[in-house]
């Protein structure tokens, strides 16, 4: 019997074996790590700060299987971050040549801060590829449903007619605010460059003649943003992360709680594509995929919680506030990685029950179409012998068990009534389908 990957996601099937998954891992963590100091070197080098030589023998030992997790892990404990064991570490594997290039100038946050942005930024290409399979597949459901009615549920009750393209449509619109927020977000994010209390001191005292310079050098050998200041303390970036994956994890979270109400066994209007069987009760078929979303989104908030609290960072680097964002991040990239693939599985697969959908509609006996009734006939009736008709012959809906059209054509005075019109719930959608198609135009 072997040991598990310390991370490899035995309590958390929301993302384990997802993309997200592989990019956020102990050893994609170190390799970003590495990236960061390699891309570092080659900055420097690319000033005239650093032999171009330093910069390849950087580059080639920063391979994150030449070195040992777990040995710099439990090393991390005497400076409270693995960054400065992975130094030492580096600077050997590196050599007595060039090993004294290696981190030169920077500090630990300036590695561990970059290195999670480009964990960030290569987390997030795969969440974007799976909101656009959901966005797609949700497109694809309101088109086809655009005229499916169905009945509006308000606190959990029957409320007036609605159609599934219309909810479908709201989903989409909510998977492209999500992938709105996360892509401008993604393609900011910068590295962070500025020595001990980010002045930059030390690349002077290093020979630099223009150390401004050198962060807008970083920026480019690592693929992230230049900023405009040294952020050890002005966390906006963790912020900006904070906010897109959180609102992400509650788009995909609608979804997934919508799904579970329609698929449950009393409603069964729509059904996973394959669900998730029990271990005691074989007829069950679990929405497993909106579980595990659902989830996901249950959690997220806190989790950026922890992230905005953490922006109160006093000095030029806080005791605290900075080590407690590195475990919530990771988690949210996870979470949210697992949702946005869960969600791209469950979308393209879901089952629509139409039929469910229609009969539903006449569970209340035509009482859902009773404000419809309340407007066209108080014209013919008079507003209040109109109320008053209605709520007469609702008592005598359920005390018959009638429909509300049948008890309405005994009425003589509504002989000239197109009632099968008025009290078909199918034609009382409202704009559901205009909604639907301009909810359809945005891209």
């Amino acid at each position: 019997m072997t040991a598990a990957e310390p991370d490899a996601g035995l309590l958390a099937p929301g993302w384990a074996g997802s993309p997200v998954a592989d990019s956020t891992s102990d050893i994609a963590f170190l390799q970003a790590l590495l990236d960061a100091e390699a891309a570092l070197t080659r900055a420097q080098a690319s000033l005239g700060l650093a032999p171009e030589a330093a910069a390849t023998a950087v580059a080639e030992a920063a391979r994150a299987d030449r070195f040992d997790p777990r040995s710099l892990a439990e090393r991390a404990r005497a400076g409270g971050n693995p960054v400065i064991p992975l130094v030492a570490d580096l600077t050997k594997a590196v050599g007595p040549e060039f090993g004294p290039h290696v981190h030169r100038g920077a500090t630990s946050q300036d590695i561990m801060d970059t290195a999670m942005m480009l964990v960030a930024v290569r987390a997030l290409g795969p969440v974007l590829d799976d909101l656009g399979r959901t966005e797609r597949a949700l497109a694809h459901l309101a088109a086809e449903h655009r005229d499916t009615a169905m009945p509006g549920r308000t606190l959990t009750q029957h409320a007036v007619p609605t159609t599934f393209g219309l909810k479908t449509a709201g989903w989409r619109s909510l998977v492209l605010d999500a992938r709105d927020r996360v892509t401008p977000v993604r393609d900011a994010l910068p590295v962070q460059l500025g020595g001990a209390a980010g002045t930059l001191a030390a690349f002077t005292a290093y020979g630099a003649a223009d150390p401004t310079a050198l962060p807008g050098a970083f920026a480019r050998a690592a693929g992230l943003g230049a900023p405009t200041l040294p952020w050890h303390t002005l966390r906006t970036p963790i912020a900006d992360l904070a906010g897109c994956l959180a609102v992400t994890a509650g788009a995909l979270g609608k979804i997934a709680v919508d799904v579970l109400t329609l698929a449950r066994t009393e409603i069964a209007e729509v059904a996973e594509g394959s669900g998730g069987g029990s271990s005691a009760m074989p007829h069950k078929a679990n929405p497993v995929r909106a579980t595990l979303i659902a989830a996901a989104a249950r959690r997220a908030p806190q989790l950026a919680a922890t992230l905005y609290g953490s922006m109160a960072a006093e000095d030029e680097r806080p005791a605290g506030a900075w080590h407690a964002e590195w475990e919530p991040l990771r988690d949210l990239l996870r979470l949210v990685g697992g949702a946005a693939r869960d969600a791209a599985e469950l979308t393209e697969n879901l089952r629509v029950h139409a039929d469910v959908m229609r009969r539903h509609l006449d569970l209340t006996h035509g009482l859902i179409v009773s404000e419809r009734l309340s407007a066209e006939l108080a014209p013919v009736l008079g507003r209040a012998r109109a109320r008053q008709l209605l709520t007469d012959l609702a008592r005598r809906t359920y005390s018959e068990s009638r429909t509300l059209g049948e008890l309405l054509a005994e009425q003589p005075e509504l002989k000239d009534v197109d009632l099968d019109e008025l009290t078909d719930p199918a034609h009382y959608t409202g704009s559901a389908q205009a909604l639907t198609d301009r909810a359809l135009e945005r891209r």
